[in-house]
């Protein structure tokens, strides 16, 4: 999860804030998946967060107790909050009943930033710890932050569960007040959503049983003077978050790319206009698919570098001869007085972790929520299944395993690093290669998990429990272990910009045993095409004359 102190946008990270920028949430409800299933994303983004699954387990607790909360990202103690009387188990970012939460931060106006007890990571596993449903989950945060006060800024949540799911935004009242305003509105059964760090609610109903919001949200507004109209036209992004170019192409084009993918062919063009220029109608907060998703569609979502629009990463020179879709920080940058940015795309080098929750009641309780889950770039991960009943977290996966200043072999986090790392380089040459062992890996657990649907209908909970315990910790050891080998397999084979040849499944050599010559794959035309226009005169090739 990102760490962010004040405004969110893509100005500040492309202006002097190397930092930000983190976080997508995609949303696709019930009735626009294909198996009836709430699905929620989410990529924790941030160049210092190591990749783990965290794990706690139900527990109950006596009359009197409290809870310490620390802050998620600075690990700054904030104070105390009384426990509950029994705590819910988590797994990742879901809890035992299937209930997952996932964020974005916007930040939002400076001055808001709270002063309370509970911030915006701790909110997150608190509700998780205390809810059994999306709705109970939305009543705990907003209870705790009006009781403890808020102590981040503005964030953006996606609240779900087998049956509903819902986006709240809120932020801080500053330093002198400790609560917090808040907007949440359920997304309509049949639509997509989400949200990529700025605030998406605009205008919405003032009486409406699927619209809640704090009391105090309009009101605040007018008394700090971010509103002055009538309450039937506030809009909730305006007022409290900063509207800027940062916001709209580095934040809500990734959104947009989403709906883009699919939404009814050419229904999104004209909010280009939004992302690119902040011209038109602001960016619908959901909109209606023209096809029923898969957990594999928003896997690959998440995967997304705006590939086939105008924003395309690959694009462009600066994808180099090796058309990778990736552009280092900072952001922003200015030639001849000029400034000028990289695309923010949902697929980035610092993710931590990244997930596909999938959430179905129909399922065995066991398996009623399922965490499709990754570390390390959402592009080239492969992702394994958590369930929600899990009690185990695999080695591979463990926060003790290492950091982010410890290699390990054992750790997810690194061998995935591992792998990806090589393929910046080279990635056009190197991801036909992660492709295959990828989706070999990923066909395989989404069989598996279908296998285990079937072996655990007639168990109870408990034996179905420890079965998909196995299943998880099986195929993310193995997981681990196979992308160790491909990250060998790509250091061998295209050493020093190489490619070696194979054959009949190994590298190929010559009837006497000696590596066969490798193929030279140079770079892309357009590459070339630079070289040329740079220093085209001193390296173009002049036969001598000849007598």
């Amino acid at each position: 999860m990102q760490k962010y102190l004040s405004v969110i946008t893509l100005a500040a990270a492309a202006f002097g804030c190397s930092d930000a920028l983190a976080c997508t949430s995609l949303i696709a409800t019930a009735g626009a998946t294909a198996s009836g299933s709430s699905m929620i994303t989410y990529a924790a983004d941030s160049h210092t967060l190591y990749g783990a699954l965290y794990h706690q387990d139900a527990a109950d607790h006596p009359a009197g107790a409290v809870r310490r909360v620390v802050d998620w990202d600075s690990n700054r103690y904030l104070g105390d909050i009384a426990e509950a009387a029994h705590t819910h188990a988590t797994v990742g970012n879901m809890n035992e009943h299937g209930v997952a939460i996932a964020e974005s931060t916007w930040g939002g106006r400076p001055e808001l930033e709270g002063s309370g007890t509970v911030d915006y990571g701790s909110l997150i596993y608190i509700a998780l710890q205390r809810s059994r449903t999306a709705r109970e989950a939305l009543d705990v945060m907003t209870s705790l932050v009006k009781e403890y006060g808020y102590a981040s800024s503005g964030e953006s949540f996606s609240i779900a569960d087998p049956d509903e799911v819902w986006i709240m935004e809120l932020i801080g009242k500053g330093k002198a007040d400790k609560g917090a305003v808040w907007v949440a509105r359920r997304v309509p059964d049949g639509y997509i959503s989400g949200h990529a760090n700025h605030a998406r609610i605009h205008k919405f109903p003032l009486n409406d049983p699927n619209t809640l919001y704090s009391s105090d949200v309009i009101s605040f507004a007018r008394s700090q003077g971010y509103f002055s109209g009538k309450d039937e036209d506030f809009d909730f992004s305006r007022a409290y978050a900063v509207t800027d170019a940062g916001a709209l192409r580095g934040c809500d084009a990734r959104v947009w790319s989403y709906f883009n993918r699919f939404a009814p062919k050419g229904e999104m063009e004209p909010y280009l206009a939004w992302i690119l220029e902040g011209k038109g109608e602001p960016l619908p907060l959901w909109v209606k698919p023209s096809k029923a998703l898969s957990a594999d569609d928003l896997k690959w979502m998440m995967r997304d570098h705006f590939e086939g629009t105008p924003l395309d990463m690959t694009q462009d020179i600066g994808a180099g001869p090796f058309d990778c879709p990736y552009r280092w920080r900072p952001m922003g940058y200015t030639v001849d007085g000029v400034e000028y940015t990289h695309e923010r795309a949902i697929a980035t080098q610092q993710t931590g972790f990244s997930f596909v929750a999938d959430l179905n009641g129909k399922r065995h309780e066991a398996m009623k929520g399922i965490l499709w889950f990754g570390v390390d770039d959402a592009n080239t991960c492969a992702y394994v299944p958590v369930f929600s009943s899990n009690t185990a977290v695999p080695r591979s996966l463990a926060e003790d395993t290492a950091d982010l200043y410890t290699l390990s072999w054992d750790a997810m986090f690194w061998v995935n690093n591992y792998v990806a790392n090589q393929a910046y380089n080279r990635y056009s040459q190197m991801i036909p290669d992660i492709r295959r062992v990828q989706n070999g890996l990923e066909e395989a657990m989404t069989a598996a998990v279908a296998e285990a649907g079937t072996a655990v209908a007639s168990m109870d909970y408990a034996q179905a429990r420890t079965h998909l315990n196995e299943l998880t910790g099986r195929w993310a050891e193995k997981t681990t272990a196979d992308y160790k080998k491909l990250g060998d397999y790509l250091f061998v084979k295209y050493l020093d910009g190489n490619i070696k040849k194979e054959r009949d499944g190994a590298f190929a050599r010559t009837p006497d045993g000696t590596p066969e010559q490798p193929v030279f794959g140079g770079y892309n035309e357009r590459y070339f095409r630079s070289i040329v226009n740079d220093a085209g005169d001193r390296l173009k090739v002049v036969e001598p004359e000849t007598k």
